[in-house]
């Protein structure tokens, strides 16, 4: 689950003209060079690339599993890095912003970025694998349930590394969201996949909400790559952290296909796959697919409108999955998992609201300063 829907909480606009520290603006160049529906148009279809993509993704990585895929976990977790290279279509037609000559910094040397990325995409791979576990375990519902706690995690780790407020509406959200996951917790999960114990399902419970909490303290630290070490936060450089970790974290992953000899058991599963081998080629491929079109979306949104509406629309996909898989898959939501949905939805707004608010007071921030130059 590579950089995608919850990064936009972290990652702000390309054009942005005043960043205070506690909001977004919204970028209006853009908007004037475009015309309004052409603007509209290009909000439109990123918003439909991070829904259908998180959503399909994580559907299409139920059905591997319902199919009898479950024989290796490695290759459910390298499918979510390893269609990478889609993400040089953006970064190479798509404009970006071009350097300020007034603020130069020194830049950091190649050989500290190439440490980083390094760390960074071990780390993702490592997270996948986790997400990877508990999507075995769990309905698609359930998981999607629990990896709403991302934004909970994300709330309590800005706080200690990246020194952000922790507000009445924030302390909301996490003790909301943190009653959700509490409560799916003690579900039984007798609508879960077929064969699952009620030990296996604990532990893709744990992995789960392990993945959430190292998924938001990996934003963090990549917020903080950007403001100490790259120093710049644009959509080339967004694009490129993507697509330089996206690279270490599938490098990782073939390694442990092969290091763990799962890779001996692809053929087989592909033969005993229950829709057939083709069927089987292309769910992987369309799952690889359907991550770096979400990613796409997300940081589309991030570049025509702002970080704000990317994250607001981020959260929505939260909501949509579990619906999907009710829909697709037949998922029993019986009367907990859907309290504790209602309850992750009401703690996501709580969280939504405070950067409404931050927002806000960024936009009025900005009135003032054209009001102070047109005097």
């Amino acid at each position: 689950m590579v950089l995608h829907a919850a990064e936009s909480d972290l990652l702000i606009d390309s054009q942005e003209t005043i960043l205070p520290k506690d909001g977004i603006v919204m970028d209006l160049t853009l908007l004037i060079k475009l015309g309004r529906w052409q603007w509209w148009f290009l909000v439109s279809i990123n918003i439909f690339f991070l829904l259908v993509g998180q959503a399909a993704a994580v559907l299409l990585g139920r059905f591997y599993y319902d199919q009898g895929g479950g024989n290796s976990k490695w290759m459910a977790t390298l499918v979510q890095t390893a269609a990478f290279p889609v993400l040089f279509v953006p970064l190479y037609f798509l404009p970006s912003q071009k350097e300020d000559q007034s603020t130069f910094s020194t830049p950091p040397s190649i050989l500290v970025i190439a440490l980083i990325y390094f760390f960074l995409g071990l780390v993702i791979a490592g997270d996948n694998m986790l997400y990877s576990t508990g999507l075995l375990y769990l309905s698609a519902s359930t998981y999607s349930i629990i990896s709403s706690t991302q934004l909970a995690f994300n709330a309590v780790f800005s706080y200690f590394i990246n020194s952000q407020k922790f507000t009445v509406l924030i302390f909301n959200s996490v003790i909301i969201l943190s009653l959700s996951v509490a409560l799916i917790g003690v579900n039984d999960d007798s609508d879960g996949p077929a064969g699952v114990s009620s030990r296996k399902h604990i532990i893709g419970f744990i992995c789960t909400l392990a993945a959430s909490a190292i998924y938001s303290l990996l934003l963090s630290l990549m917020q903080l790559t950007f403001q100490k070490v790259l120093k710049k936060e644009t959509f080339s450089v967004v694009l490129q952290m993507q697509i330089c970790t996206g690279f270490v974290a599938t490098c990782a992953s073939l390694v442990g296909l092969f290091a763990s000899g799962e890779w001996k058991t692809l053929h087989g599963e592909m033969e005993s796959f229950g829709k057939g081998r083709v069927s089987y080629v292309m769910t992987l491929v369309w799952t690889a697919v359907s991550w770096q079109v979400c990613s796409v979306g997300v940081v589309g949104l991030i570049f025509v409108v702002s970080s704000l509406f990317s994250n607001v629309i981020s959260t929505l996909s939260l909501a949509v999955t579990p619906i999907a898989a009710v829909i697709v898959f037949h998922d029993k939501m019986n009367g907990v998992k859907v309290i504790a949905m209602l309850m992750a939805i009401w703690g996501s707004a709580s969280y939504i609201y405070q950067n409404y608010l931050d927002d806000s007071k960024a936009r009025k921030a900005l009135a003032d300063v054209g009001e102070l130059h047109n005097a």
